[in-house]
Protein backbone atom coordinates (compact mmCIF):
# COMPACT_ATOMS: atom_id res chain seq x y z
CA UNK A 1 0.00 0.00 0.00
CA UNK A 2 1.29 3.43 -0.97
CA UNK A 3 1.07 6.72 0.88
CA UNK A 4 -1.00 9.38 -0.87
CA UNK A 5 -0.23 13.11 -0.92
CA UNK A 6 -2.00 16.19 -2.21
CA UNK A 7 0.99 17.87 -3.80
CA UNK A 8 -0.78 20.77 -5.52
CA UNK A 9 -4.21 22.42 -5.37
CA UNK A 10 -5.95 24.96 -7.58
CA UNK A 11 -9.21 26.88 -7.82
CA UNK A 12 -11.16 28.41 -10.69
CA UNK A 13 -13.98 30.87 -10.01
CA UNK A 14 -15.67 32.21 -13.18
CA UNK A 15 -15.93 35.94 -13.90
CA UNK A 16 -16.08 38.62 -11.20
CA UNK A 17 -17.63 38.24 -7.72
CA UNK A 18 -21.35 39.06 -7.66
CA UNK A 19 -22.72 41.09 -4.74
CA UNK A 20 -26.07 40.50 -3.05
CA UNK A 21 -27.56 43.53 -4.77
CA UNK A 22 -26.54 42.27 -8.21
CA UNK A 23 -27.87 38.72 -7.98
CA UNK A 24 -31.21 39.23 -9.73
CA UNK A 25 -29.45 41.17 -12.50
CA UNK A 26 -27.73 37.91 -13.40
CA UNK A 27 -30.43 35.38 -12.46
CA UNK A 28 -33.44 37.43 -13.56
CA UNK A 29 -36.78 38.24 -11.92
CA UNK A 30 -39.38 35.50 -11.59
CA UNK A 31 -42.71 36.78 -12.91
CA UNK A 32 -40.97 40.18 -13.41
CA UNK A 33 -41.03 40.82 -9.67
CA UNK A 34 -38.33 41.14 -7.03
CA UNK A 35 -38.06 38.21 -4.65
CA UNK A 36 -39.65 38.73 -1.23
CA UNK A 37 -37.69 35.82 0.28
CA UNK A 38 -34.24 36.90 -0.95
CA UNK A 39 -33.42 39.37 1.86
CA UNK A 40 -34.36 36.92 4.62
CA UNK A 41 -32.40 34.06 3.08
CA UNK A 42 -29.30 36.20 2.53
CA UNK A 43 -29.45 37.56 6.06
CA UNK A 44 -29.41 33.99 7.38
CA UNK A 45 -26.82 32.48 5.04
CA UNK A 46 -24.38 35.40 5.52
CA UNK A 47 -23.03 35.08 1.97
CA UNK A 48 -21.89 38.46 0.63
CA UNK A 49 -20.38 37.53 -2.75
CA UNK A 50 -20.50 34.54 -5.07
CA UNK A 51 -19.51 33.64 -8.65
CA UNK A 52 -21.70 32.93 -11.68
CA UNK A 53 -20.79 31.51 -15.07
CA UNK A 54 -23.24 34.06 -16.50
CA UNK A 55 -23.10 37.56 -17.89
CA UNK A 56 -25.46 40.29 -16.72
CA UNK A 57 -28.00 39.30 -19.35
CA UNK A 58 -28.11 35.79 -17.93
CA UNK A 59 -26.19 34.26 -20.84
CA UNK A 60 -23.78 31.41 -20.00
CA UNK A 61 -20.07 32.17 -20.15
CA UNK A 62 -18.74 28.70 -19.22
CA UNK A 63 -19.99 25.14 -19.00
CA UNK A 64 -19.40 23.12 -15.84
CA UNK A 65 -16.83 21.07 -17.76
CA UNK A 66 -14.97 24.24 -18.79
CA UNK A 67 -14.95 25.55 -15.21
CA UNK A 68 -13.50 22.24 -14.00
CA UNK A 69 -10.97 22.06 -16.85
CA UNK A 70 -9.73 25.56 -16.02
CA UNK A 71 -9.03 24.43 -12.45
CA UNK A 72 -7.24 21.30 -13.67
CA UNK A 73 -5.01 23.23 -16.10
CA UNK A 74 -3.55 25.20 -13.21
CA UNK A 75 -2.10 21.95 -11.80
CA UNK A 76 0.21 21.50 -14.78
CA UNK A 77 3.81 22.68 -14.31
CA UNK A 78 7.39 21.57 -14.92
CA UNK A 79 6.99 18.75 -12.39
CA UNK A 80 3.61 17.56 -13.65
CA UNK A 81 2.82 17.98 -17.33
CA UNK A 82 -0.63 17.30 -18.75
CA UNK A 83 0.71 14.20 -20.51
CA UNK A 84 1.70 12.78 -17.10
CA UNK A 85 -1.89 12.55 -15.86
CA UNK A 86 -3.07 8.97 -15.33
CA UNK A 87 -6.49 9.31 -13.69
CA UNK A 88 -9.15 12.02 -13.73
CA UNK A 89 -11.76 11.61 -10.97
CA UNK A 90 -14.49 14.24 -10.67
CA UNK A 91 -17.66 14.99 -8.74
CA UNK A 92 -20.52 17.42 -9.32
CA UNK A 93 -24.22 17.83 -8.58
CA UNK A 94 -24.79 19.97 -11.68
CA UNK A 95 -23.42 18.20 -14.78
CA UNK A 96 -24.00 19.91 -18.10
CA UNK A 97 -25.87 16.88 -19.42
CA UNK A 98 -27.31 13.57 -18.23
CA UNK A 99 -24.88 11.70 -20.47
CA UNK A 100 -21.94 11.51 -21.31
CA UNK A 101 -20.26 11.60 -17.94
CA UNK A 102 -18.87 14.79 -16.46
CA UNK A 103 -15.34 13.34 -16.45
CA UNK A 104 -15.58 12.57 -20.17
CA UNK A 105 -16.55 16.15 -20.92
CA UNK A 106 -13.73 17.58 -18.79
CA UNK A 107 -11.21 15.26 -20.49
CA UNK A 108 -12.42 16.63 -23.82
CA UNK A 109 -11.76 20.21 -22.65
CA UNK A 110 -8.18 19.55 -21.52
CA UNK A 111 -6.49 19.26 -24.92
CA UNK A 112 -4.58 16.17 -23.83
CA UNK A 113 -3.55 13.89 -26.67
CA UNK A 114 -3.80 10.66 -24.69
CA UNK A 115 -6.30 8.26 -23.17
CA UNK A 116 -7.08 8.61 -19.46
CA UNK A 117 -8.69 6.54 -16.76
CA UNK A 118 -11.75 8.54 -15.72
CA UNK A 119 -14.33 8.41 -12.95
CA UNK A 120 -17.45 10.49 -12.29
CA UNK A 121 -19.09 10.51 -8.88
CA UNK A 122 -22.74 11.55 -8.84
CA UNK A 123 -24.74 12.98 -5.97
CA UNK A 124 -24.56 16.34 -4.21
CA UNK A 125 -21.84 17.84 -1.99
CA UNK A 126 -20.30 14.44 -1.23
CA UNK A 127 -19.72 13.72 -4.92
CA UNK A 128 -16.52 15.76 -4.66
CA UNK A 129 -15.34 13.73 -1.68
CA UNK A 130 -16.25 10.51 -3.46
CA UNK A 131 -14.16 11.63 -6.42
CA UNK A 132 -11.28 12.34 -4.04
CA UNK A 133 -11.70 8.93 -2.42
CA UNK A 134 -11.54 7.15 -5.79
CA UNK A 135 -8.22 8.85 -6.56
CA UNK A 136 -6.94 8.20 -3.03
CA UNK A 137 -7.71 4.48 -3.16
CA UNK A 138 -6.38 4.09 -6.71
CA UNK A 139 -2.98 5.45 -5.72
CA UNK A 140 -2.95 3.67 -2.37
CA UNK A 141 -3.52 0.34 -4.12
CA UNK A 142 -0.81 1.06 -6.70
CA UNK A 143 -3.21 1.13 -9.66
CA UNK A 144 -2.07 4.68 -10.51
CA UNK A 145 0.91 6.85 -9.65
CA UNK A 146 -1.10 10.05 -9.77
CA UNK A 147 -4.68 11.28 -9.94
CA UNK A 148 -6.34 14.61 -10.58
CA UNK A 149 -9.47 14.98 -8.45
CA UNK A 150 -12.01 17.73 -9.02
CA UNK A 151 -15.15 19.08 -7.37
CA UNK A 152 -17.08 21.52 -9.56
CA UNK A 153 -20.49 23.17 -9.91
CA UNK A 154 -22.41 25.40 -12.30
CA UNK A 155 -25.66 25.87 -10.42
CA UNK A 156 -26.39 29.36 -11.77
CA UNK A 157 -27.78 27.92 -15.00
CA UNK A 158 -30.34 26.00 -12.91
CA UNK A 159 -31.42 29.15 -11.06
CA UNK A 160 -32.21 31.63 -13.84
CA UNK A 161 -35.74 33.03 -13.86
CA UNK A 162 -36.73 31.34 -17.12
CA UNK A 163 -36.51 27.97 -15.34
CA UNK A 164 -39.32 29.05 -12.99
CA UNK A 165 -41.51 31.39 -15.06
CA UNK A 166 -43.57 28.56 -16.54
CA UNK A 167 -44.51 27.46 -13.04
CA UNK A 168 -45.45 31.03 -12.09
CA UNK A 169 -47.58 31.35 -15.24
CA UNK A 170 -49.29 28.06 -14.44
CA UNK A 171 -50.15 29.30 -10.94
CA UNK A 172 -51.81 32.36 -12.48
CA UNK A 173 -53.91 30.11 -14.70
CA UNK A 174 -54.92 28.14 -11.63
CA UNK A 175 -55.88 31.45 -9.94
CA UNK A 176 -53.21 30.96 -7.30
CA UNK A 177 -50.58 33.48 -6.18
CA UNK A 178 -47.70 33.35 -8.69
CA UNK A 179 -45.12 32.80 -5.95
CA UNK A 180 -42.68 29.94 -6.37
CA UNK A 181 -42.61 27.55 -3.41
CA UNK A 182 -39.96 28.37 -0.80
CA UNK A 183 -38.40 24.92 -1.24
CA UNK A 184 -37.52 25.93 -4.81
CA UNK A 185 -36.57 29.58 -4.28
CA UNK A 186 -34.53 28.94 -1.12
CA UNK A 187 -31.54 27.63 -3.08
CA UNK A 188 -31.49 30.46 -5.65
CA UNK A 189 -29.82 32.70 -3.07
CA UNK A 190 -27.40 30.08 -1.71
CA UNK A 191 -25.52 28.55 -4.62
CA UNK A 192 -22.42 29.56 -6.53
CA UNK A 193 -20.27 28.36 -9.44
CA UNK A 194 -16.64 27.24 -9.38
CA UNK A 195 -14.22 24.34 -9.18
CA UNK A 196 -11.33 23.12 -7.09
CA UNK A 197 -8.75 20.54 -8.18
CA UNK A 198 -6.14 18.47 -6.36
CA UNK A 199 -3.12 16.65 -7.71
CA UNK A 200 -2.62 13.39 -5.80
CA UNK A 201 0.74 11.57 -6.01
CA UNK A 202 2.41 8.68 -4.24
CA UNK A 203 5.40 10.83 -3.23
CA UNK A 204 5.55 14.31 -1.69
CA UNK A 205 7.24 17.18 -3.50
CA UNK A 206 10.51 18.35 -1.99
CA UNK A 207 10.62 21.81 -0.40
CA UNK A 208 6.90 22.38 -0.94
CA UNK A 209 3.75 22.09 1.17
CA UNK A 210 2.24 18.60 0.84
CA UNK A 211 -0.81 17.14 2.54
CA UNK A 212 -0.74 13.45 3.34
CA UNK A 213 -4.19 11.87 3.10
CA UNK A 214 -4.51 9.60 6.13
CA UNK A 215 -8.09 8.34 5.63
CA UNK A 216 -11.53 9.22 4.25
CA UNK A 217 -14.76 7.93 5.83
CA UNK A 218 -18.34 7.98 4.53
CA UNK A 219 -21.73 7.61 6.24
CA UNK A 220 -25.26 7.42 4.86
CA UNK A 221 -28.47 7.70 6.89
CA UNK A 222 -30.86 6.93 4.02
CA UNK A 223 -32.07 3.90 5.99
CA UNK A 224 -33.46 6.30 8.62
CA UNK A 225 -34.46 9.52 6.84
CA UNK A 226 -36.34 10.49 3.68
CA UNK A 227 -34.86 12.68 0.95
CA UNK A 228 -34.23 16.33 1.80
CA UNK A 229 -32.60 17.83 -1.32
CA UNK A 230 -33.68 16.56 -4.73
CA UNK A 231 -34.02 17.43 -8.42
CA UNK A 232 -35.60 15.76 -11.42
CA UNK A 233 -38.43 14.50 -9.25
CA UNK A 234 -41.11 15.63 -6.82
CA UNK A 235 -41.63 14.58 -3.23
CA UNK A 236 -44.89 12.83 -2.47
CA UNK A 237 -46.96 13.03 0.73
CA UNK A 238 -45.48 9.76 2.00
CA UNK A 239 -41.94 11.10 1.57
CA UNK A 240 -41.16 9.07 -1.54
CA UNK A 241 -39.84 10.68 -4.74
CA UNK A 242 -41.69 10.53 -8.05
CA UNK A 243 -39.24 10.56 -10.96
CA UNK A 244 -39.35 13.06 -13.82
CA UNK A 245 -39.73 10.03 -16.13
CA UNK A 246 -43.10 9.27 -14.51
CA UNK A 247 -44.53 12.74 -15.25
CA UNK A 248 -46.04 13.81 -18.58
CA UNK A 249 -43.56 16.08 -20.35
CA UNK A 250 -45.90 19.09 -20.16
CA UNK A 251 -45.70 18.89 -16.34
CA UNK A 252 -41.92 19.26 -16.29
CA UNK A 253 -42.08 23.04 -16.69
CA UNK A 254 -45.40 23.62 -14.93
CA UNK A 255 -44.09 22.09 -11.72
CA UNK A 256 -40.38 22.94 -12.15
CA UNK A 257 -39.66 19.22 -11.90
CA UNK A 258 -35.99 19.70 -12.75
CA UNK A 259 -35.46 22.50 -10.22
CA UNK A 260 -33.24 21.75 -7.23
CA UNK A 261 -35.43 21.72 -4.11
CA UNK A 262 -34.84 21.38 -0.39
CA UNK A 263 -37.16 20.30 2.41
CA UNK A 264 -36.04 22.88 4.98
CA UNK A 265 -38.04 21.30 7.82
CA UNK A 266 -36.11 18.05 7.90
CA UNK A 267 -32.90 19.85 6.95
CA UNK A 268 -32.93 21.77 10.23
CA UNK A 269 -33.91 18.67 12.20
CA UNK A 270 -31.17 16.31 11.03
CA UNK A 271 -28.29 17.98 9.21
CA UNK A 272 -26.20 18.97 12.25
CA UNK A 273 -27.10 16.09 14.57
CA UNK A 274 -26.19 13.42 12.03
CA UNK A 275 -23.05 15.29 11.07
CA UNK A 276 -21.84 15.21 14.67
CA UNK A 277 -22.84 11.55 15.02
CA UNK A 278 -20.87 10.52 11.94
CA UNK A 279 -17.76 12.49 12.91
CA UNK A 280 -17.80 11.00 16.40
CA UNK A 281 -17.84 7.54 14.77
CA UNK A 282 -14.69 8.37 12.79
CA UNK A 283 -12.85 9.72 15.82
CA UNK A 284 -13.69 6.51 17.70
CA UNK A 285 -12.80 4.30 14.73
CA UNK A 286 -9.35 5.87 14.36
CA UNK A 287 -8.74 6.48 18.10
CA UNK A 288 -8.23 10.14 17.28
CA UNK A 289 -7.75 12.80 19.96
CA UNK A 290 -9.75 15.99 19.22
CA UNK A 291 -6.92 18.08 20.70
CA UNK A 292 -4.60 16.81 17.94
CA UNK A 293 -6.60 18.65 15.26
CA UNK A 294 -5.10 21.99 14.19
CA UNK A 295 -7.51 23.05 11.42
CA UNK A 296 -11.21 22.24 10.94
CA UNK A 297 -12.66 22.74 7.46
CA UNK A 298 -16.38 22.01 7.60
CA UNK A 299 -18.47 22.66 4.53
CA UNK A 300 -21.71 24.41 5.44
CA UNK A 301 -24.38 25.53 3.00
CA UNK A 302 -25.25 28.61 5.04
CA UNK A 303 -23.78 30.74 7.80
CA UNK A 304 -26.99 29.94 9.65
CA UNK A 305 -25.46 26.56 10.61
CA UNK A 306 -22.07 27.83 11.79
CA UNK A 307 -22.77 28.22 15.51
CA UNK A 308 -25.04 25.17 15.66
CA UNK A 309 -22.45 22.89 14.06
CA UNK A 310 -19.82 23.85 16.63
CA UNK A 311 -22.33 23.18 19.41
CA UNK A 312 -23.34 19.77 18.03
CA UNK A 313 -19.70 18.73 17.66
CA UNK A 314 -19.11 19.82 21.28
CA UNK A 315 -22.11 17.76 22.39
CA UNK A 316 -20.34 14.58 21.21
CA UNK A 317 -17.01 15.52 22.78
CA UNK A 318 -15.50 17.32 19.77
CA UNK A 319 -15.25 20.87 21.07
CA UNK A 320 -12.90 22.58 18.62
CA UNK A 321 -12.10 26.21 19.57
CA UNK A 322 -13.07 28.86 17.02
CA UNK A 323 -9.46 29.67 16.14
CA UNK A 324 -9.14 26.22 14.55
CA UNK A 325 -12.09 26.66 12.17
CA UNK A 326 -11.55 27.83 8.58
CA UNK A 327 -14.42 29.18 6.45
CA UNK A 328 -14.61 31.05 3.15
CA UNK A 329 -18.39 30.69 2.54
CA UNK A 330 -19.17 34.40 2.79
CA UNK A 331 -16.69 35.26 0.00
CA UNK A 332 -17.26 32.45 -2.51
CA UNK A 333 -20.74 31.15 -1.69
CA UNK A 334 -21.90 27.54 -1.53
CA UNK A 335 -20.17 25.68 -4.37
CA UNK A 336 -21.54 22.27 -3.42
CA UNK A 337 -19.15 19.50 -4.46
CA UNK A 338 -16.38 22.06 -5.01
CA UNK A 339 -16.62 23.85 -1.66
CA UNK A 340 -14.26 21.66 0.36
CA UNK A 341 -11.70 21.64 -2.50
CA UNK A 342 -11.76 25.43 -2.73
CA UNK A 343 -11.48 25.92 1.03
CA UNK A 344 -8.57 23.48 1.35
CA UNK A 345 -6.80 25.05 -1.64
CA UNK A 346 -7.01 28.45 0.03
CA UNK A 347 -5.62 27.09 3.30
CA UNK A 348 -2.93 25.00 1.59
CA UNK A 349 -1.63 27.96 -0.43
CA UNK A 350 -1.96 30.48 2.42
CA UNK A 351 1.56 29.95 3.70
CA UNK A 352 0.19 29.47 7.21
CA UNK A 353 0.49 25.68 7.50
CA UNK A 354 3.24 24.06 9.55
CA UNK A 355 4.68 20.59 9.16
CA UNK A 356 2.99 18.00 11.35
CA UNK A 357 -0.30 19.90 11.63
CA UNK A 358 -3.53 17.92 11.27
CA UNK A 359 -6.38 19.10 9.04
CA UNK A 360 -9.91 17.74 9.41
CA UNK A 361 -12.35 17.89 6.50
CA UNK A 362 -16.10 17.51 7.14
CA UNK A 363 -18.70 17.47 4.36
CA UNK A 364 -22.46 17.03 4.83
CA UNK A 365 -24.90 16.15 2.06
CA UNK A 366 -28.56 16.79 2.68
CA UNK A 367 -29.73 14.79 -0.35
CA UNK A 368 -30.72 11.94 1.93
CA UNK A 369 -28.29 12.80 4.71
CA UNK A 370 -24.87 11.45 3.84
CA UNK A 371 -21.59 12.63 5.34
CA UNK A 372 -17.87 12.32 4.76
CA UNK A 373 -14.78 13.29 6.70
CA UNK A 374 -11.05 13.04 6.09
CA UNK A 375 -7.80 13.59 7.95
CA UNK A 376 -4.70 15.14 6.41
CA UNK A 377 -1.22 15.78 7.77
CA UNK A 378 0.94 18.66 6.62
CA UNK A 379 4.35 17.42 5.48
Amino acid sequence: MYDVFITKASTYLPNEPVSNDEMETYLGYINDAKSKAKALILRNNKITTRYYALDKEGNPTHTNAQIAANAVKQLFDDKFKKEDMELLSVGTSSPDQIQPSHASMIHGELDINKSLAINTASGLCNSGMNALNYGFLSIKAGANNNAVCVGSERMSAWMTADKFNHEAENLVLLEERPIIAFKREFLRWMLSDGAGAFLLENKPRENETNLKLEWIDFYSYAHEIEACMYAGCEKQEDGSLKSWADYPSDEWLKQSIFALKQDTKILDKYILVKGAESLRSSFDKHSLDPDSIDHVLAHISSGYFKEGLKEEFANVGLDFPWEKWFYNLSEVGNIGAGSIFIALEQLMNSGNLKKGEKILLCVPESGRFAYSCALLTVC
